[in-house]
């Protein structure tokens, strides 16, 4: 298997290779369920084309609630079909395809009255049954019930009135925008041609016939004609917009339904394990995450901006006010370290509310040579690329083999058990603290000799970002080199998670990260300046919405931030 690189150069080649001849399937959306259609698809020996309009996983894929789960309120629904295909998932995740990037999680499910016992004690007894029964509960511990003294001890955080009991029980969670980049750099590995920041502008046609797509690369300005057998959209909440591009009413539509998430200390919340509380719409997570928790999330209806979903006051103080109903210490909007929005890409329904709408996905072949893949949940994207694969299947001559990633582990799996066994020779070695090679180790696992290298070369990447301390200087060159970054925004927000772990929202080691990027990408004096300043003016857009009342309100203030423009459209621009 080549190296797993998408650094620049691979981009350009990868782009050149895509307009010079004809794909097998070329694939429209850089989100987790894109990402998966490439890799099932370029690992049944299919030629594979992926980009993406803007960085990888910018949208939902980087802001969910980072939970790989059955969805346990599923079992209420009596949705079970969707609880095993999900649960089989996180077997497979956990154990199989990315250990290094999956782990298990525990969560405490209060009772509020004496009867919820037996009931919801029943629900998440059927979870891990289901779980077990599937061979697919291997290494998680099985539920338990404790008494309210018992759950006070596993959450003092709580108050003593909000609880009469409680169940613990097991999930799994993992840095769901890194996993979106791991899916498709194991996807280049084995051959896919993948590059972001190129938009599909249109579909080319013969006769009724999608035979490929009008691209443009947006770093440069230049149109390019992508060919391919067959298209795949997966393009998530803009799906509509991409069927209205062959013309004719859509065979799937979808609704987009925001949900935000709050970041705080973890020190602000005493527990050792997550929670999860029943809201009179859905549920609200209080979950790890490393030196934070994540509050959320919301389940509200949005028709506005889908490249900037907004976070208003009103969905703050909702979260606020729910979990501070079970909390002994209540939080406050000062507490708030970040807040993050994303949008649910939900099939339409005959419900008005978006809570009710399907989880469930759906595949539909609309016109000849074009593939529609929408709905579903993060936990069972990689069915949902085996469906659409199916579906391309059809459309080819010959017969196309059976999807094997269910036996294929991610780039960086292979070994990382080994590694994380030495991991304490490892930090010896290189120099670094053993919490370091942990942290480096749970993002990139076997991987992590090509960050090591770079420290090698130059003692000043093994240290941390001024203000930005979980992080070291090094995985900011290595994610311009080898994961495909090409703007600050890039780094901060999905390379890794400063733009929410950090009080400032980054901005203090904006400049730090830019000056480290610009090296490999040849960025000038003023485009590193640029790069800063549209970070800048994108965070201060983001907290001025959080002050507003409504979504309408929220979108026009967050609106109004600049996209980035490129260096090399400015210098084509003076020209």
């Amino acid at each position: 298997m080549a190296v797993a690189r998408m650094g620049p150069d691979e981009r350009a080649e990868a782009l050149a290779s895509m307009a010079g001849g004809e794909l097998d399937v070329l694939v429209v959306g850089g989100g987790i369920v894109g990402a998966g259609v490439a890799l099932d698809a370029v690992t049944r020996g299919l030629s594979v084309g992926l980009i993406e309009a803007r960085d990888f996983a910018a949208g939902t894929s980087s802001r969910s609630s980072k939970l790989i789960h059955g969805g346990l309120r599923y079992l209420e629904q009596l949705d079970f079909e969707l609880v095993r295909e999900a649960l089989t998932e996180r077997g497979l995740l956990l154990h199989r395809i990315a250990p290094h990037l999956v782990r298990p999680v525990p969560f405490l499910f209060p009772f509020t009255r004496h009867w919820e016992r037996p009931y919801i004690g029943a629900g998440v007894a059927l979870y891990d049954t289901l779980a077990t029964t599937m061979g697919t509960a291997r290494g998680l511990p099985h539920h338990r019930h404790l008494t309210r003294t018992g759950a006070l001890r596993v959450f003092p955080a709580l108050k003593r009135d909000a609880l009469v009991g409680a169940v613990q029980y097991w999930d799994a969670q993992v840095d769901d925008a890194r996993y979106v980049l791991t899916v498709l750099r194991t996807a280049a590995a084995y051959g896919a041609r993948i590059a972001s920041r190129v938009q599909a502008v249109g579909f080319l046609r013969e006769g009724e016939h999608v035979t490929g797509a009008r691209a443009r690369d947006l770093e440069t300005g230049r149109d390019v004609e992508i060919r391919a057998k067959q298209v795949v959209n997966a393009a998530g909440v803009w799906t509509d917009d991409i069927q209205e591009m062959v013309g004719g009413r859509g065979q799937i539509h979808v609704r987009a339904s925001k949900g935000i998430h709050l970041v705080v200390p973890r020190d602000r919340i005493q527990a050792s394990s997550g929670l999860i509380l029943r809201t009179e719409k859905s549920v609200l997570f209080v979950i790890p995450w490393g030196r934070h928790w994540i509050v959320g999330t919301t389940d509200t209806e949005w028709d506005l901006d889908k490249a900037h979903p907004a976070a208003s006051r009103s969905d703050i103080d909702y979260i606020l006010d729910h979990v501070n109903h079970v909390l002994r210490v209540p939080l406050t909007r000062d507490d708030v370290e970040g807040v993050y929005a994303g949008l649910r890409p939900l099939l339409s329904g005959e419900s008005d509310e978006t809570s009710k709408l399907s989880r469930e996905h759906t595949v539909a072949h609309p016109v000849p040579g074009l593939v529609l893949i929408a709905g579903g949940k993060y936990t069972t994207y990689r069915v949902m690329a085996k469906d659409a694969v199916d579906a391309v299947a059809h459309g080819l001559d010959g017969r196309i083999p059976e999807s094997v990633t269910d036996r294929v582990p991610l780039v960086g799996a292979d070994g990382y058990a080994a590694l994380w066994n030495q991991r304490r020779r490892i930090a010896a070695e290189a120099g670094l603290h053993p919490s370091r090679v942990v942290h480096l180790l749970r993002r990139y696992g076997s991987m992590i000799h090509d960050v090591l290298a770079y420290m090698d070369d130059r003692e000043d990447l093994k240290e941390p970002l001024t203000g930005a301390d979980d992080y070291l200087r090094a995985e900011v060159v290595y994610a311009v080199e080898h994961e495909g970054a090409r703007h600050l925004d890039d780094v901060l927000s999905r390379r890794t998670r400063v733009s929410f772990e950090t009080w400032d929202r980054g901005i203090a080691v904006a400049e730090e990260a830019a000056a480290l990027m610009a090296g490999p990408l040849g960025w000038s004096e003023e485009q590193v300046a640029r790069e800063v300043e549209y970070y800048r003016k994108r965070i201060e857009a983001e907290r001025a919405a959080q002050e507003q009342d409504s979504d309408n309100e929220a979108d026009a203030v967050q609106h109004g931030a600049p996209d980035i423009v490129p260096e090399a459209r400015v210098t084509a621009g003076r020209r």
